[in-house]
């Protein structure tokens, strides 16, 4: 997902915008940690699970929606928690295969400082474009 102007990345980003309601950078970093967690683990809607460990209120939650959409993980089949955090953590795993992404520090704070709804837009774009070493602290096992 480096470059919206692809345009099968573009047709992702617009189902999930319908799907979640808004662009924003959450549902951007979920996307993208998604996508690489099918390309790390393989994808599977029944054998992944995501634990998610930030603030349980949008728009950190918002990630969710990311995940669930890219992943098919859900709420509804319980292979997808949500933990009250103060940063951002994703552990997936799938067999006994795991990782564990961490979104840094410096990211998360500039995405803290996001008001307004073009600001939101904006940044999330921006983060589209990045490459997910840039913006998670990545651990396989």
């Amino acid at each position: 997902m480096a470059d919206l102007s692809n345009p099968l990345l573009e047709d992702l980003v617009n189902d999930a915008v319908k799907f979640h309601g808004h662009l924003g950078p959450f549902l951007i970093l979920g996307l993208k940690a998604g996508l690489f967690a099918n390309e790390t683990l393989g994808k599977d809607y029944f054998e992944t699970r995501v634990i998610v460990e930030t603030e349980d209120t949008p728009p950190c939650s918002c990630v969710v929606d990311g995940l669930q959409f890219t992943t098919g993980c859900t709420m509804g089949k319980g292979n997808i928690e949500l933990k009250k955090g103060h940063s951002l953590h994703l552990l997936f795993t799938k067999g006994n295969k795991t990782l564990k992404l961490s979104l840094k520090d410096t990211i998360l704070r500039s995405l803290k400082d996001t008001y307004s709804h073009e600001d939101r837009t904006e940044t999330a774009l921006k983060i589209s474009k990045r490459p997910i070493q840039e913006l998670f602290d990545i651990v396989m096992k």
